[in-house]
């Protein structure tokens, strides 16, 4: 059952490869980072290959499928190429997400609702081919069942935007958020899809996350390794892994 499972973390690593491509070359080394995550704890790895490149690179997807012993989730647009990148490598799972070149972080959940047909296409060959599809979503009761009738087997919900209210001080508005974020996790479990959740979390905003029953994983990156420049990746993702263990027990 929901409440007996350990709930999984996983690590996103594109802005140690944002770090590395500042400056160019090979460092900071995102597989070091990787391998780091595992050791600290991480369940999984997260990486979005971005369209224009401007963090994760190709061949760092190849280094991570090749060198990897827990899951690869591939963070990517629904668009022809992402497609031909996870058909020919085939990580454990594919998480599809909005993506527009001029914004900084992947902002919002996917509009699955109004496009629904394409993305059931696009979907199918992935999930045939063996990858998990998860689908980045808003917590949205007519996402979460549009994502459930095109046949993806997970949903991670947008944490954004309860831990920009936490962050500005709008705690009405974030405990409003964080309410709706626990009724669309019972909802799309409900439904039989495996429910994660994902974007902003901090030290401050993970406990009330990681209490709910339904969730099964959490997907955290930015925070960790902002955090890691002052007290190492290490204990950073292993404080975080405290947490939500703390707050789950």
């Amino acid at each position: 059952m929901a409440e007996t499972e350990r709930l999984r973390l996983g690590v996103n690593i594109d802005h140690v490869a944002t770090v590395r491509n500042a400056r160019g070359g090979d460092t900071p080394d995102p597989l070091r980072a990787a391998r780091l995550a595992e050791e600290a704890g991480a369940d999984g790895i997260t990486a979005h290959l971005r369209e224009d490149r401007r963090h994760i690179s190709d061949a760092d997807i190849e280094g991570l499928m090749a060198t990897l012993n827990v899951p690869l989730n591939f963070e990517m647009a629904a668009t022809d190429e992402m497609q031909a990148i996870a058909l020919r490598h085939r990580p454990h799972a594919v998480c599809i997400v909005p993506e527009r070149r001029e914004e900084r972080t992947t902002e919002g959940g996917l509009e699955v609702a109004r496009e629904e047909n394409r993305l059931a296409h696009f979907i199918a060959p992935l999930a045939e081919a063996g990858c998990r599809v998860s689908i980045f979503i808003a917590a949205d009761r007519r996402q979460i069942e549009a994502a459930h009738r095109i046949g993806a087997q997970v949903v991670e919900l947008h944490t954004g935007a309860y831990c920009d209210a936490h962050a500005e001080g709008r705690f009405q508005e974030r405990d409003d958020e964080l309410e709706r974020l626990r009724e669309m996790a019972t909802f799309g479990h409900s439904l039989g899809l495996e429910v994660h959740a994902g974007h902003g979390l901090t030290y401050e905003t993970v406990p009330p996350v990681a209490a709910f029953p339904e969730v099964r994983e959490l997907n955290i990156g930015h925070f960790l390794v902002g955090e890691a420049i002052f007290r190492g990746l290490t204990p950073a993702i292993a404080e975080m892994r405290r947490l939500m263990d703390a707050a789950r027990g």
